[in-house]
């Protein structure tokens, strides 16, 4: 089992996610924030689920209805550790982080 390990900047996209659906439905946010976190979770025993992006950063797709979001993460063996580096909707385009 690996240590599942959030970045300043996947928090951020969590939060600005939130803020985004809590002005329509406050529920939602909250179901969508549980949803993204139990995605995450299976990289906790199938740390290389997601598909690569190159040699060191992969992608997590986790589906929500018609769409979803997409977590960005690389899989630090070295650390036993896994770094989610950011979370984005699926249809907003790329990733914002440095």
């Amino acid at each position: 089992m690996v240590k599942i390990v959030y970045s300043q900047n996947a928090v951020n996209d969590l939060v600005r996610l939130t803020d985004f659906l809590i002005e329509a439905d406050v529920k939602a946010a909250s179901e969508t924030v549980d949803l993204i976190e139990e995605a995450v979770s299976i990289l906790d025993r199938h740390p290389l689920i997601g598909r690569s992006v190159d040699e060191e950063i992969r992608e997590l797709v986790i589906s929500r209805g018609a769409t979803g979001y997409v977590a960005l993460y690389s899989f630090e063996d070295n650390k036993n550790a896994i770094l989610i580096l950011a979370i984005r909707h699926q249809r907003e385009a790329g990733y914002y982080f440095k």
